[in-house]
């Protein structure tokens, strides 16, 4: 692999690399860290494949990586999603109402089960399609669309209280 190729690599695939660990973990700087060490693996073992199984590739590296780190570390998950009002409130009680739905959906988040999180961020966040995640998560799109049903179920029980 030729450090042009890598570099391509590199540019294209590093931010959806680190936003999956993210995704999973709560944790920015884990996820930076664990995006460059999968792709210092990828160059210490020049690990170039295909151009389209690449990110498969680098997906299951990266999540070996975090599994291991995870082990060792026994991290608590937490994810702090910051949730700006696009529209400033016309009321206090508007602006009341809205931090309340935004604290019990980062509640509901925290509580909702990793596989069923990270295919919802995946879809929700980065605007994946089901196919893309399937891939990426190496699961068949059945697979996804089931965890994304009940994912959004959670999600309708836990904020309709």
């Amino acid at each position: 692999m030729t450090k042009t190729q890598f570099r391509e690599i590199f540019d294209s695939h590093f931010d959806t690399v680190r936003n999956y660990i993210f995704y999973r973990s709560g944790d920015q700087e884990l996820a930076t860290d664990i995006a460059q060490e999968t792709f210092m693996r990828v160059w210490e073992k020049q690990l170039l494949r295909e151009k389209s199984k690449m990110k498969a590739l680098l997906f299951k590296i990266a999540g070996d990586i975090f599994v291991s780190s995870y082990r060792k570390k026994k991290i608590e998950l937490n994810f702090k999603l910051n949730l700006k009002p696009s529209a400033d409130f016309e009321n206090p009680e508007e602006k009341m109402k809205f931090n309340e739905l935004q604290n019990n959906y980062q509640k509901a988040l925290r509580k909702l089960p990793e596989k069923q999180r990270t295919v919802f961020l995946m879809s929700r966040m980065d605007g994946m399609k089901y196919y893309e995640i399937a891939e990426a998560l190496s699961l068949s799109v059945k697979a996804v669309e089931k965890r994304m049903k009940h994912a959004l179920a959670y999600f309708k029980k836990a904020l309709n209280r």
